[in-house]
């Protein structure tokens, strides 16, 4: 049976949101959530954390977990907000110190920007378990989009980030810095010896040709079978030509300068300088 899982479709990001819940004691994991920006206006708000909020208190729900997949490049974390308002441990993959040397280096962080993953409570490595209640949950990690992408096996649901989308729609690109189409492959595969009627909820969705709806829950068979970029048995290396060719025509996501220099602080904004005011920045040809 799927685990108590309800989702949360931000039109403005194609993010899905997720609050998975242990029926027996009412404790919940709340993952990938998003922080509403205004691009150019430059202004955050909470609109969409706060419907998840609300859900969580009108179920009677007790946040133990706000976890991340990975470091979004297209939305803004909203998860110290959720955390603040709710409690809850905050976690994301190990290998966010990776992306965090590296995107501290593109926005030049400089010294006072920690690059240790103390941002967050907790940084998981593949094997890792723990629990949503009397739920148990474990990680496996699943680089190739980023080097920090975790999925999490919550019972028998898995929430896979940006690794593979819905059947039709395929896979993640794999061009950002530290990513590779080939680690990408080999993810997939981890996540394909799972029993066939694993759940599979999906991060994004922007409904591939023909699809009238969105949609972000899938199975692990139907993805061997159907997924257009990593099913029917594809080998490693026409996966990789593809994910290359593919990417290398690709624009750079519209929210990737505000988001990473966010999400890479585990969702807060830069500190405030000097007039106290907080700024974003806005790196010339580095990407």
């Amino acid at each position: 049976m799927i685990s108590n899982v309800k989702a949360f479709f931000d039109s403005g990001t194609n993010t899905i949101s997720y609050v998975v819940s242990d029926p027996e004691t009412n404790k919940c994991a709340i993952i990938d959530t998003v922080l509403d920006y205004d691009m150019s206006a430059g202004r955050i708000s909470n609109d969409s954390a706060d419907e998840i909020i609300a859900y969580v208190g009108s179920q009677g729900l007790e946040a133990e977990w706000v976890i991340e997949t990975h470091v979004h490049a297209d939305h803004l974390s909203a998860a110290p907000y959720i955390k603040e308002k709710l409690g809850g441990k905050l976690g994301i993959g190990k290998n966010i110190t990776v992306v965090q040397e590296v995107f501290g280096k593109v926005f030049n962080a400089g010294t006072a920007f920690e690059r240790d993953g103390s941002q967050f409570d907790a940084l998981f490595e593949d094997g890792d378990t723990f629990t949503v209640g009397n739920m148990k949950a474990s990680v496996i990690h699943t680089p190739g989009h980023t080097p920090a992408c975790l999925t999490y096996l919550i019972e028998d649901a898995t929430f896979t980030g940006d690794t593979i989308f819905m059947p039709d729609f395929g896979s993640a690109r794999c061009d950002f810095p530290g990513g590779s189409a080939e680690e990408l492959y080999n993810s997939v595969q981890r996540i394909f010896e799972l029993p066939d009627d694993t759940a599979i909820f999906v991060c994004h969705d922007y409904k591939a040709p023909g699809r009238d709806e969105f949609a972000w829950q899938t199975t692990v068979g139907e993805q061997k079978k159907k997924n257009i970029h990593v099913g029917g048995g594809v080998p490693v290396e026409e996966f990789v030509k593809m994910r290359e060719e593919r990417d290398a025509k690709l624009g750079m996501p519209k929210l990737i300068l505000p988001s990473i220099q966010v999400n890479m602080r585990g969702g807060r904004l830069p500190p405030a300088e000097d007039d106290g005011n907080q700024y974003l920045k806005l790196p010339v040809n580095r990407l």
